[in-house]
């Protein structure tokens, strides 16, 4: 007896926080910041070192604290900078004379020391000026090999790098970049192509299938049991057809956006409310919210089918008296959020990231309602991740969900 496969193990929370700002510029620890201290620093030291050798030095050659290598017998000494007695000894002379010697050695060392330290502070300025501009152009590969990525990343697969100069390591990371771009261009090709075959060939002989079934219920004389049939298998060809379009535009919106358009979310979550209503009311299920203007650049088809999703699952999956769903839209901290809150059973905390699963559903890990195909939530969170956004589940006090979905502006 085959053993069971373990179910896929659910992936990892998104890091990115909407609402946390991104540092400036000049906090960020960047590579160029830390060889410009590195560089600045040891210049710092060695200059440090360098003054303490040539003051240690100098103090030994002035000879501080000694005597002087001759005396006074006899006479009398006058100066401009020390004072000596009146009518001294010879010994008192020779003392004053020691003590205005060394005086003036120690003057001409603090004097040493404090030009020394203005000096070596200019020269740190100019030592942290000079790593900084020469960090600069040896990372400046480095800056071009990312702003490649970040045009590959939202826009196109095309763009290479193709960086000149001497074939050193950043040369060599240059080009296993390539090299990775080129891989990853035929593996999006490939899938472009898969999908587009599979669009065909799979919606083609299910429409064929659902236009027989069709044309075999409208006919009169079919018996009773074969109308039932008939019915039984245009609802199983029905749920085919989308499971096939949800798998197809799951793959679709893997992908990050190329063309993007000014779309306004209240106007996407109106359309989806629009579209839910009969279906609400048939529930009994209240749709509220006010939905203000919140405006971003995307593909307004995928962004209406993430509202569609959010609000068809909170209206099935919803109380059977008095439940409601509050659809909401707005814009704050430089993001567009739509929140879609509903009442429902309670869902435990640890079972959030399963929901996001295709083909999974609480507490059962494979379809088997009428409710959907179980891949209305891994869409929403794949469109929403092509945006450059995300979709957050939270379990609502009292039952239900709360799902909010924030995209750049």
């Amino acid at each position: 007896m085959a053993a069971t496969p373990a179910p896929p193990a659910a992936p990892p929370k998104p890091t990115w926080d909407p609402r946390k700002a991104e540092p400036p510029p000049w906090l960020r620890p960047t590579i160029r910041i830390r060889l410009t201290l590195l560089y600045g620093g040891m210049f710092l030291i060695a200059g440090i070192l360098l003054l303490s050798i040539i003051y240690l030095l100098a103090a030994q050659a002035l000879n501080v604290g000694s005597e002087l290598p001759f005396k006074i017998v006899s006479g009398q000494v006058a100066s401009d900078s020390c004072n000596f007695p009146q009518s001294p000894s010879a010994g008192e002379l020779n003392d004053a004379m020691n003590a205005c010697v060394n005086t003036q050695r120690q003057h001409a060392l603090d004097n040493l020391l404090s030009r020394s330290l203005l000096a070596l502070l200019g020269l740190a300025v100019i030592a942290f000026a000079f790593g900084y501009a020469m960090a600069g152009r040896v990372l400046s590969p480095l800056g071009r090999i990312t702003r490649t990525a970040r045009r590959v990343a939202g826009t196109d697969l095309t763009r290479r790098i193709e960086l000149d100069g001497p074939d050193d390591e950043l040369k060599e990371l240059s080009d296993t970049f390539d090299e990775m771009l080129d891989r990853l261009e035929r593996a999006f090709t490939a899938q472009q192509r898969f999908v587009g075959n599979a669009s065909h060939e799979l919606r083609t002989p299910l429409a064929i299938n659902r236009t027989l079934l069709e044309v075999q219920l409208s006919d009169p004389g079919a018996p009773p049991e074969l109308q039932q049939l008939g019915k039984t298998l245009l609802a199983t060809n029905e749920r085919s057809e989308q499971l096939v379009e949800g798998l197809l535009l799951l793959a679709r919106s893997d992908n990050q956006i190329v063309e993007r358009k000014p779309v306004d979310l209240a106007e996407v979550a109106n359309r989806a409310v629009d579209q839910v209503h009969a279906e609400a009311q048939a529930k009994g299920v209240e749709i509220r919210g006010e939905r203000g203007l919140a405006v971003v650049q995307g593909n307004g088809v995928l962004l209406e089918r993430i509202a569609l999703n959010l609000v068809q699952n909170a209206v099935r999956y919803n109380v059977p008296d008095e439940g409601w769903v509050e659809v909401t839209t707005e814009a704050q901290h430089g993001q567009a959020v739509l929140v879609v809150s509903n009442t429902g059973p309670v869902v435990p905390a640890y079972e959030i990231d399963n929901l996001f699963e295709p083909f999974r559903r609480l507490r059962t890990e494979r379809t088997g309602s009428d409710k959907g195909v179980g891949l209305g939530l891994s869409i929403a969170r794949s469109v929403a991740r092509a945006h450059g956004g995300r979709i957050i589940a939270e379990p609502r006090e009292g039952g239900g969900l709360v799902m909010r979905v924030t995209l750049p502006l």
